[in-house]
């Protein structure tokens, strides 16, 4: 079962699941119980920290992306601090490590810029939305996919972390929701 699907159930459904071995009912209530204390905690702390913050208008729009939740939101805000700091898109994604820093001419390496430039936060949040965007949103997964054909996972989630990333800076500067048809094209 997947982990959305066992959320949903209730206390007197999973016994009936795994009536068939007591050892395994009791580990499935066991599981659940967890699930649910653990759900309750990381719901009870995504509270606190709203309460605490002030929330800018563009954290709302920046919900909209695809893989980009409470936390993921609040990170993204509170790391990139004024948007208009940023001339362009390529720039707030260069920002988040987002981008290769490869540098070549002629199809030939000419050597390798500073990877740790930028914001490692901001690398991680947006690695994190592409992997929530990739098992849960339609044209994400299609979009990761279709760069899955030309090239290994590894390029593909990075492929889409930077489209999250250019993508995020629209939603942000404009303050506009996201638009999955302007992004995953």
């Amino acid at each position: 079962m997947k982990t959305n699907d066992i959320k949903r159930l209730r206390e007197d459904r999973v016994h009936p699941l795994l009536a068939y071995n007591e050892d395994l009912a009791l580990a499935g209530r066991a599981s659940k119980e967890s699930i649910d204390f653990l759900t309750r905690q990381i719901h009870s702390i995504e509270r606190f920290v709203e309460r605490k913050l002030e929330l800018r208008e563009d954290y709302k729009t920046l919900l909209t992306v695809p893989g980009v939740g409470q936390i993921l939101g609040l990170t993204i805000m509170l790391e990139t601090g004024p948007i208009q700091r940023f001339e362009k898109g390529g720039n707030y994604a260069s920002y988040c490590r987002a981008v290769s820093s490869k540098w070549t001419s002629n199809d030939k390496a000419k050597g390798k810029g500073n990877k740790k430039n930028g914001n490692k936060y901001l690398s991680w949040a947006f690695s994190e939305a592409a992997e929530f965007a990739r098992r849960f949103d339609d044209k994400a997964r299609a979009y990761y996919n279709r760069k899955l054909k030309k090239s290994n996972f590894v390029v593909a989630h990075a492929a889409l972390a930077h489209k999250l990333a250019r993508a995020a800076y629209y939603v942000m500067r404009d303050q506009v929701i996201f638009v999955s048809e302007k992004t995953f094209t």
